[in-house]
């Protein structure tokens, strides 16, 4: 089935995968965004979700004062709505469906990144951190996410919606080319 060499696991043979098709899941995503609109008459998306767990995690560093007197966590409450409830869902659905496909894995180091940067897991897992924070601060900013303006704006040809996916996918080209140009 899986076999562990050089810190991670190796995916299943192409045999024993099945290779979710792209069509079905995109149908599958429009049909999810339909049914989020109809039942929770929110679009979807994950970033303000996000941001309302953070306040849980901001108590034990700044104190729940200071999260109560936060303009920003004072407009968005932490509330167990659907919002949240997607967003623990989407990480158990990713790894359900790669089980179910036979292509889980638990790779610290992509051989990419180990080529261009080495393969050091502290820099790696560093590197994604940020990496995360500044696309978070910029999906706060561009008010929504890939979810929240890729899906949800996109499907309601939202204008401000296609300029962020325009620049999102300038700036990811403009940025992989850089990271990981020949030298």
């Amino acid at each position: 089935m899986t076999a562990i060499t050089e810190g991670y696991v190796r995916e299943a043979p192409r045999a024993a995968r099945i290779d979710w098709s792209p069509y079905l899941v995109g149908a599958g995503i429009g049909l999810l965004s339909w049914i989020a609109f109809a039942v929770f008459g929110d679009p979807l998306g994950v970033t303000t979700a996000y941001s309302r767990i953070a306040s849980l995690f901001a108590v034990p560093v700044v104190g729940p004062e200071a999260v109560a007197q936060n303009s920003y966590w004072k407009s968005m409450p932490l509330k167990w709505d659907y919002g949240v409830w997607f967003l623990v869902g989407i990480p158990l659905g990713a790894f359900l469906s790669a089980m179910i496909s036979g292509t889980w894995r638990l790779e610290l180091v992509p051989d990419v990144w180990k080529e261009r940067f080495g393969p050091s897991v502290t820099k790696r897992f560093v590197a994604a951190f940020l990496g995360g924070v500044v696309i978070m601060y910029g999906a706060r900013l561009a008010g929504g996410c890939t979810s929240g303006h890729g899906i949800s704006g996109g499907l309601q040809l939202a204008v401000s919606s296609w300029l962020f996916l325009a620049v999102m996918f300038a700036t990811g080209l403009a940025v992989s080319a850089l990271m990981f140009r020949t030298r």
